[in-house]
C-alpha cells in the first residue's frame, strides 16, 4: 500500500503542470525577468517615436528618377533630406542652425504645377534678384554667375528660349501657358524681377532641364528642405519593365553587386 502512495506521488512530480515549476524559480528571477522585458519594449517603443519624429519633422528620403541635376545628383541617388534647414527657429534659432533659402543652395520642393509631385533643383535667384541668360550664361544683378563648378552643358544647339530667357522666343510645347503670360509682367529692361517670397530655380543639368524658365518660380511656402547625403546610388539602366514586384525585387537583388554605385554613398550634397 505504501509502494502505492509512493508512485502515486512520483507520478505527480513528473507531470508538475508549467505553473508548478514555475513556483520553484525564485521570485527576484522572475521579477528580473520581467523588467527587462519591460526595458525592451520601451526601448522599442522610444526607437519607433523617435524614426516617426525624424521622419516627419527632420529628415525624409527621397529617389532621384531624373538627370535634370547631373552630375551633382544622379539618377538612382537616394537622398536624405534635411527637412528642419529652412524652418522657422522663433524662441530656439539659439539651439537648431536654421538658414534663409540662398543662391547656390540644393533644395527639395513640391512642383508649383502639380503640389503632389517632388523636384530637387539648384537656386539661382532669390526675391528682389534681377536675372537674365545670354547664351547658356546666367547674370543675375547684371553679374555673370560663376556656375563651372556644377553646371554642364550638353546640348549645344541653341535654343533661343532657353539660352537666352526672359528674351527669348517661345518654341515648343514645354513652357506652360500660364506662366508665360505671368513672366511677361515681371520683366524689366530684359531682367526678369523676383517677387516676393519666390525663388528661381535651374538644373545643373542646363540644357536637359525643365525648371523655372518652363514653369515659374518656387513658392517660399513649396520649400521641403534640402539634400543632405546621398546614402544609396544604384545605376540600372538595364532594369525590366516588369509588372511583379516580386521580379522587380528578385532583379534588384540578383544585380545588386553590380549596379551598386558604391563611392556615392554617403556623399554629401553641394
Amino acid at each position: 500500500m505504501s509502494d502505492l502512495v509512493v508512485h502515486s506521488e512520483r507520478s505527480e512530480e513528473s507531470l508538475s503542470s508549467p505553473a508548478s515549476a514555475e513556483a520553484g524559480i525564485p521570485r527576484s528571477v522572475r521579477n528580473e525577468a520581467a523588467r527587462d522585458w519591460l526595458s525592451g519594449l520601451q526601448w522599442l517603443s522610444s526607437t519607433i517615436v523617435i524614426a516617426l519624429f525624424v521622419i516627419t519633422f527632420l529628415a525624409q528620403a527621397f529617389q532621384i528618377p531624373s538627370e535634370s541635376m547631373e552630375n551633382t545628383l544622379l539618377i538612382g541617388d537616394y537622398l536624405l533630406v534635411d527637412k528642419a534647414h529652412y524652418g522657422t527657429a522663433g524662441d530656439w534659432s539659439w539651439l537648431i542652425p536654421y538658414s534663409e533659402v540662398k543662391r547656390g543652395d540644393v533644395i527639395v520642393f513640391r512642383y508649383p504645377v502639380n503640389p503632389t509631385q517632388h523636384f530637387v533643383k539648384r537656386v539661382i535667384a532669390v526675391p528682389g534678384d534681377r536675372l537674365r541668360l545670354f547664351h547658356g550664361r546666367v547674370f543675375v544683378n547684371d553679374k555673370v554667375v560663376d556656375d563651372s563648378a556644377y553646371a554642364i552643358h550638353k546640348n549645344h544647339d541653341f535654343d533661343s528660349y532657353r539660352d537666352n530667357f526672359p528674351d527669348g522666343n517661345f518654341i515648343g510645347g514645354d513652357v506652360n501657358s500660364s506662366w508665360w503670360v505671368a513672366m511677361h509682367k515681371l520683366i524689366d529692361d530684359g531682367e526678369l524681377v523676383i517677387p516676393a517670397n519666390s525663388y528661381f530655380v535651374m538644373g545643373d543639368n542646363r540644357d536637359q532641364s525643365l525648371d523655372s524658365r518652363y514653369w515659374g518660380f518656387v513658392p517660399r511656402a513649396n520649400i521641403i528642405g534640402r539634400p543632405l547625403v546621398i546614402y544609396w546610388s544604384v545605376d540600372r539602366p538595364d532594369e525590366p519593365q516588369a509588372d511583379g514586384k516580386l521580379e522587380r525585387l528578385l532583379y534588384a537583388l540578383v544585380h545588386l553587386p553590380a549596379d551598386a554605385r558604391w563611392n556615392r554613398a554617403f556623399h554629401l550634397v553641394r
